[in-house]
């Protein structure tokens, strides 16, 4: 099967997602930017176009430049994966992962869950500040679990491991 996985990342756990996937399934990988600069109709000689990106605030950073283009790809395998910060068995990605797709674009296209990490040392200024004000209110929570998560992103961390991109290879498989 001939699959495109197309990527955004600004720290790299996206990023190291996607190569997983590519290696995995002997899929072609193209950075977001590259992918914009192709011709309108390039993605439709692929069987299978995969778009990963992380996680901001409970969407997926620059979907929607996936989400137009999927429409003309409808009767291919389409999946986005989200790349986010989040443990896989925290509530609150079941609920952004719902939010994440509308029904008719369940109809075609499969949502996938990656859980990364942090690198502060690589985040640029803007989101630095606002993870680590979200942090600090998170802290100050009166629930126990909100000052667990507070504690958790304050700092850098990897969680990522490649065991997570198993269904996304079993959906390419199907």
């Amino acid at each position: 099967m001939k699959t495109a996985v197309i990527y955004t990342s600004q720290t790299g756990f996206t990023k190291r997602y996607a190569e997983w996937i590519t290696e995995k399934a002997k899929a072609d990988i193209f950075d977001l930017k590259e992918a914009q600069k192709k011709a309108e109709d390039y993605f439709s000689s692929y069987d299978a176009v995969i778009y990963a990106g992380w996680c901001m605030a409970g969407k997926v950073v620059k979907s929607n430049w996936f989400f137009q283009k999927a429409l003309s790809l409808k009767g291919k395998k389409l999946a986005i994966v989200a790349v986010g910060a989040s443990p896989n068995e925290n509530p609150e990605v079941d609920i952004a992962m719902k939010n994440l797709l509308t029904d008719e674009q369940r109809e075609y296209i499969k949502g996938f869950y990656c859980q990364g990490g942090i690198n502060y040392d690589k985040m640029n200024l803007p989101s630095k500040l606002g993870m680590k004000m979200f942090a600090n209110a998170l802290k100050k929570s009166k629930e126990a679990k909100q000052r667990e998560m507070g504690e958790m992103i304050d700092h850098s961390y990897d969680v990522s491991d490649i065991k997570f991109i198993d269904p996304i290879i079993k959906f390419l498989e199907a």
